[in-house]
């Protein structure tokens, strides 16, 4: 998959990469991939596939959230899901990621909705940025999903973070579990005919928990340090009696 540089996405996440809205902080981010496999993801999705029809019960095989899996476009949609995952999180791996672990959306206006409330605080801190505030926040968001992907053409997934199959998002497996965020949403938009596909999440994440974990990994830095000289300093006193 290749990574789609949109000057218009770019505008957004600059914006979006770390919003103060008061008790929270606002992190968002768009990025856009062509479908056409290369290289690593062709092997994988090779893989992936054989994977996907080997582990797949056979009502999953005829009907699934991104369509029957004995059809081949709908295991590449699935495939497609995890590829983009595995790209924007590269310290992460969702190979393991089933067609049961995503869903599709079947209205748009309901996402619309649900992002208007998320970003509402900061849709005011975007109004008030000089050069940011001509058009609403979630104009210019829906306006650069649509010139990238077209809405109109396109189908909209997420991924589940908790479902009855036992798996749950937590902070070994994958970055939805982060501690200290409060709220979350991640969108999927493919368009099938373009052969694109656009990720858009978001998540609102408390001050109080990113300071603490800031404390928390300062504190383990200085440890590590401290032993790290320890360990340097016994090595060169060890050296010293030798000679």
């Amino acid at each position: 998959m290749k990574y789609l540089d949109i000057p218009t996405l770019t505008r957004i996440n600059s914006f979006l990469d770390n919003v103060d809205v008061g008790d929270l902080m606002v992190r968002g981010n768009l990025e856009a991939y062509s479908c056409k496999l290369a290289g690593l993801d062709k092997k994988l999705s090779r893989s992936l596939e054989e994977e996907v029809m080997e582990s797949s019960s056979p009502s999953e095989l005829s009907k699934s959230p991104v369509g029957p899996l004995v059809d081949s476009n709908s295991r590449k949609t699935l495939i497609y899901l995890i590829l983009t995952l595995n790209h924007i999180y590269p310290d992460y791996d969702f190979t393991l990621l089933r067609a049961q672990h995503f869903c599709k959306e079947e209205s748009l206006v309901g996402i619309q909705e649900l992002v208007s409330a998320r970003l509402l605080e900061a849709a005011k801190v975007w109004e008030s940025t000089p050069g940011l505030g001509e058009e609403p926040l979630t104009d210019a968001v829906w306006a650069g999903i649509d010139e990238v992907i077209s809405l109109a053409e396109s189908d909209v997934y997420r991924q589940v973070l908790e479902c009855g199959s036992g798996y749950r998002s937590d902070l070994e497996s994958d970055p939805f579990g982060e501690k200290g965020s409060v709220w979350s949403f991640n969108y999927f938009f493919y368009n099938k005919k373009a052969k694109r596909i656009l990720y858009f999440s978001c998540r609102g994440m408390s001050k109080s928990a990113i300071e603490l974990s800031q404390t928390t990994d300062g504190a383990r830095y200085n440890t590590d340090t401290e032993g790290e000289l320890e360990a340097d300093a016994a090595t060169s006193m060890a050296n010293d009696m030798d000679l």
